[in-house]
């Protein structure tokens, strides 16, 4: 094709008034390519429409100022769109400016910049914009067929689009009230462990004709639908340990399992630990009572986790975490509170929610924290009706053309302020101090800025708020921190991320904290620490006042609130879970105190089928002896492997 920069061919016009005329049975949304370059935008329609053409319209645009009318049409055609793929070069040098429109006129379309390999000045200035969130991402032009890493990239930024629009395969169905905090519960729960669920308004004639089908004449609200199984299965108003249940993955531990690890809690520090636990062989365990990834868990988009050029939501990270856990055979107890640590005959003991015990010979508490409450009646009344702590990123799409506020200045309220402007019609950042600098990355501060339905307000708290007669957040009242003067202003939603409170207090006096109930570890130990140690055994650095007992990320005093940082405490744990365990090993009784017929080992079809690789590790670690068996597991062998996984997200069928 010959046509000049800045033409558009008739080709492209057919293709969009195509497009437009029509919803092509089985395409639900629409990929925009837009650009000046026939070549480039020829290359990436023969890309893209062998690759996705069944399931998304194509649409090419040689004409930029046609583009906005163009969507506008599709979108009334029933296509939404989910990409809109331009090139930066220097035939199309307005090409970010025209990205960047694109906001206001489909705010959830992604924005991919199409660079050529090689071109490093458009590349540059691509990076600059997606600093400044003028783009979502950038792909580079195909040069070859097939054009493996380039669909790579394409299928993950479908992947991200559909994922924050729902819709599509329903594993779960929750029918509730819309505004109430169970309902809110539910569906951050079932975001965060990534399991496709939609959510129905129990005032709405299509919800009563499901509770109808169901045979629930006005049931307890909500009820969770599962529809995955055979038979579907219906939960009236059930507590988050009821649905782990009827998933089918609670896995129960043995009587007198012994573990070589127990994590508590799966934040990126308690995933991380699990990782290099159980791939080292290390029996382990992970109690958790909430959902994966802990407050990284609710971030949209996390831009400075190593590894992740493109970006990464907190919840697919910590997915990918708990699967490499898993793999090397991680043990999951979801839905379990741990109420109490003790210590018997050499184990310590765990004591869950529900009157079960997990005993283990080490424990890594990465119990995190969690934001700070208001403490305001009014609004704590109107949570999950107007009022959310955390991210709650399910609840963005409800967030359309709405006034919204959030309170904080960390990353996490960035995060949110950025991921709540793609609905909203405004989101206001209400900050305690002068400036956001000493508490949010810099990348984040420029994409704020460069925001324009962001508007932050520094200086200022939430004082008091009102609700509607029906139940729904009304009206904030804010406070200024310096003269105490007060004002009311109009608001529909507040996400609160305000400080933070480690989950401590289960602990009791068991483990020694500091004034604000984060963990001491390590040389920040008080000076009377020395009871529970051997002569000559100081603290190891992130062990607590119970030798074998570790903290890592949030929850530890002095910690990094960063995930990467969270990520290296809970890996650095391990080698100091082993120097523990050796010297307990090297204290343990002989071998001859063992009954003949008592194996070392609980599970000894475990260790056969395990044995050739244990033995390789034995050789690989001649320097760390494992020490001699005792009865109920007293020994060390660093070498063994779990086999247990209760992943909630997994589903039926998928156990180790």
């Amino acid at each position: 094709m010959t046509a000049s920069a800045g033409a558009t061919t008739a080709a492209d016009e057919e293709l969009a008034a195509a497009a437009v005329r029509n919803k092509p049975a089985g395409q639900q949304a629409a990929i925009v390519i837009v650009g000046r370059e026939p070549g480039a935008r020829q290359i990436l329609h023969r890309e893209l429409s062998k690759r996705y053409g069944a399931d998304y319209q194509i649409v090419v645009c040689g004409r930029p100022t046609e583009l906005a009318p163009w969507m506008r049409d599709l979108r009334a055609a029933g296509l939404p769109v989910a990409l809109v793929i331009g090139g930066v070069s220097a035939q199309d040098p307005d090409g970010i400016e025209l990205l960047a429109a694109i906001r206001a006129i489909e705010p959830t379309a992604l924005r991919v910049a199409a660079v050529g390999w090689g071109d490093w000045d458009s590349v540059r200035s691509v990076f600059d914009a997606v600093t400044l969130g003028k783009i979502d991402h950038w792909v580079t032009h195909p040069v070859q067929t097939p054009a493996e890493e380039f669909h790579r990239s394409i299928t993950e930024f479908l992947r991200e689009w559909a994922s924050q629009r729902g819709g599509g395969f329903e594993a779960v169905r929750v029918i509730g009230e819309r505004w109430s905090a169970r309902s809110q519960q539910l569906r951050d729960l079932f975001s965060r462990h990534q399991i496709p669920a939609g959510f129905y308004d129990a005032t709405s004639g299509h919800a009563r004709q499901m509770l109808h089908d169901l045979g629930l004449a006005s049931p307890e609200l909500p009820v969770v639908v599962l529809q995955f199984a055979a038979k579907q299965t219906a939960l009236v108003n059930p507590s988050n340990l009821q649905i782990a249940d009827a998933f089918g993955v609670m896995t129960p531990i043995p009587p007198g399992e012994v573990f070589d690890v127990a994590v508590v809690g799966s934040g990126p520090a308690g995933l991380a630990a699990a990782v290099g636990a159980s791939s080292e062989g290390l029996r382990t365990v992970v109690v958790e009572h909430e959902a994966i990834g802990g407050q990284a868990g609710t971030s949209s988009m996390i831009r400075n986790y190593p590894g992740f050029s493109q970006g990464i939501s907190g919840a697919k990270l910590a997915q990918e975490i708990r699967l490499q856990a898993w793999t090397f055979g991680t043990t999951f107890l979801y839905m379990h509170r741990v109420e109490s640590l003790s210590e018997n005959d050499g184990h310590y003991r765990l004591q869950l929610s529900d009157g079960s015990v997990v005993a283990s010979r080490t424990v890594i508490i990465a119990t995190g924290a969690t934001y700070r409450q208001l403490g305001i009646p009014r609004l704590e009344a109107l949570q999950g009706r107007g009022v959310f702590y955390g991210a709650a990123t399910s609840e963005a799409p409800a967030m359309r053309g709405r006034n919204v506020f959030v309170a904080g200045g960390g990353n996490s309220a960035g995060q949110t302020a950025l991921h709540m402007a793609k609905w909203a019609d405004q989101v206001t950042v209400l900050v305690r101090a002068r400036s956001l600098a000493d508490s949010m990355s810099d990348y984040l501060i420029r994409q704020i800025r460069a925001t324009p339905n962001i508007d932050v307000r520094h200086h200022v708290q939430v004082a008091d708020g009102t609700g509607t007669s029906t139940g729904h957040l009304q009206s904030l009242v804010l406070a200024d921190t310096r003269s105490g003067a007060r004002h009311s202003v109009p608001a529909d939603a507040l996400f609160v991320l305000i400080g933070s409170q480690p989950r401590t207090q289960w602990l009791g006096e068991a483990i020694a904290r500091d004034q604000w109930g984060f963990i001491l570890t390590g040389p920040d130990l008080p000076a009377g620490t020395g009871r529970h140690w051997r002569p000559g055994r100081p603290p190891l650095p992130l062990e607590t006042s119970l030798p074998g007992v570790f903290a890592a990320g949030d929850v530890r005093q002095g910690s990094v609130k960063r995930v990467a940082a969270a990520v290296g405490e809970g890996a650095a744990t391990i080698p100091l879970v082993h120097r523990h365990l050796q010297t307990t090993a090297a204290r343990a009784p002989a071998p001859s105190r063992q009954p003949p017929d008592q194996p070392a080992h609980p599970r000894p079809e475990h260790r056969q089928r395990t044995g050739e690789r244990a033995h390789a590790h034995r050789a690989q670690h001649d320097q760390h002896p494992a020490g001699e068996g005792a009865q109920n597991g007293a020994g060390y062998d660093k070498h063994r492997h779990a086999e247990t996984d209760v992943s909630l997200a997994s589903g039926p069928g998928h156990r180790r």
